[in-house]
């Protein structure tokens, strides 16, 4: 296998609207440099004064250097069969995409980028930009912020990682979406307009019938991750099926979360089978012990005749839930189900449990940090509203819960927020509230440590 290390020298930050000013490709066959190509390139518009002094390169130095689509043809056959590498690839690989889709050519390779890779293989170093992480490592780094310098530096970088540990370097290796197996109908191009933003999607067929909707906190990844799953029988017919794809931008997690669940009960999509049965059979209860100890346990709501005071997808989630509600609440291990034990539960061997598994705690002082527990996870007399990240800058996104219960969720100008609460309600849509809305929003409030919650009063 073949490795191309690139860096490109840019008009700007932007990858979409970009243009290339310098490239420098070294090849190597992961230990050695094999070959090499560097030029200067003509990005047919002016180059901005910072970009200037960022870079040195000016529109003079480049007045007659070859135009991209001169040198398109090489970079395509000196990339051939080559995984393409970058520090930071994410936007060299974009730029040039972009570069030559003006060209009407879909230019893909598998890629790999070196600053996840030195995060794994090379933890806990003080900065993984390619300045400071090349010095730490003794690589000569000449030419800062020029293609030739930092794509030389990077191939050094990447024969450190790949002398080190191949074996995990090799995993970072991105397999691209492969347009050969999509329908006919489907352009995929349109993936390039999807932002890589918190929100739900969708997917539709020939007969213009949605077949999955999702949510993800980066929607652009999440979709590439299903058009990349071919493995499956399941995922293939997906992928096979797709003609286009809809999206929409939340902001907020919450209300993608809430905005799935409730799409999927109106559309019902076909490849949502995990999603059609019950959401969350796994419930959180509670009982007292013959020795007036809380004791909280996970079972099927199903099997039971009590009622949950929280509700979980998979019993993998609601245990690892219970493991920070021990930690949050200093809970005994053996009392919330999590090690069985006729003696004392681990926690109490780190002095981390006040040692309620053997009665060393009163049962009426560890239940009064049960109780606690309890009381924050019932929100059914609290009034707020939650405040998250707007669909764009300049936005927030609101989320209002009155005595409990879901009304609703909107989107207001940034300087809304610190208006009064009554102009809030004005951007507040009403939605219907069922069990599993509930449920998202007691999940998401105990899974977030950190939300920007404003009471108030009916």
């Amino acid at each position: 296998m073949h490795y191309a290390i690139i860096d490109i020298e840019t008009t700007g930050g932007n990858p979409k609207s970009s243009k290339i000013t310098e490239i420098a490709i070294y090849k190597s066959d992961g230990k050695e440099i094999i070959d090499q190509f560097v030029s200067l390139v003509n990005p047919e518009m002016n180059i901005p004064d910072f970009i200037v002094n960022l870079t040195g390169i000016n529109n003079s130095m480049v007045l007659n250097a070859p135009k991209f689509y001169e040198i398109a043809k090489q970079i395509i056959e000196f990339t051939e069969d080559c995984v393409f590498v970058a520090h930071n690839v994410a936007f060299d690989y974009t730029v040039m995409r972009y570069e030559f889709k003006s060209l009407g050519f879909d230019y893909r390779r598998k890629h790999l980028c070196t600053v996840r890779a030195s995060r794994f293989i090379l933890p806990d170093l003080e900065s993984y930009s390619l300045g400071k992480l090349t010095r730490s490592l003794g690589i000569e780094l000449i030419g800062r912020h020029r293609a030739g310098g930092d794509a030389f530096a990077t191939a050094k970088l990447f024969a450190l990682l790949f002398d080190k540990d191949l074996k995990n370097l090799e995993t970072f290796i991105q397999e691209d979406v492969n347009p050969q197996i999509f329908h006919p109908n489907f352009d995929v191009n349109d993936l390039d307009e999807i932002p890589d933003k918190t929100g739900i999607y969708k997917f539709f067929n020939e007969f213009n019938q949605i077949i999955y909707i999702g949510k993800s906190k980066h929607i652009n990844k999440r979709i590439s991750q299903h058009l990349k799953n071919t493995k499956s029988k399941k995922g293939l017919q997906l992928i096979k099926e797709i003609t286009r794809i809809e999206f929409e931008l939340t902001g907020s997690e919450l209300i993608a979360l809430l905005l799935e669940s409730s799409l999927i009960k109106q559309y019902q999509p076909v490849y949502n089978t995990a999603l059609k049965g019950d959401k969350f059979p796994y419930g959180l209860f509670y009982y007292e012990d013959d020795a007036s100890y809380i004791r909280f346990y996970c079972a099927i709501i199903r099997k039971t005749n009590a009622v949950p005071i929280m509700s979980f997808s998979t019993k993998k989630e609601a245990n690892e839930t219970i493991h920070r509600f021990v930690e949050k609440y200093h809970l005994c291990q053996k009392l919330c189900d999590l090690y069985p034990t006729n003696s004392t539960c681990f926690q109490y061997t780190i002095k981390k449990c006040n040692g309620a598994c053997v009665k060393e705690e009163s049962a009426s002082d560890y239940n009064i940090r049960c109780q606690q527990m309890i009381n924050d996870l019932l929100i059914d007399n609290s009034s707020f509203f939650i405040i998250e990240s707007g669909r764009q800058k300049g936005e927030k996104s609101l989320i209002q819960i009155e005595k409990g219960s879901l009304i609703g969720y909107g989107f207001v100008p940034f300087h809304v927020q610190y208006s009064p609460l009554a102009k809030w309600e004005k951007h507040i849509t009403i939605i219907h509230e069922d069990k599993d809305s509930s449920n998202i929003l007691r999940a998401y409030l105990n899974q977030k440590e950190e939300l920007n919650i404003v009471p108030y009063s009916i």
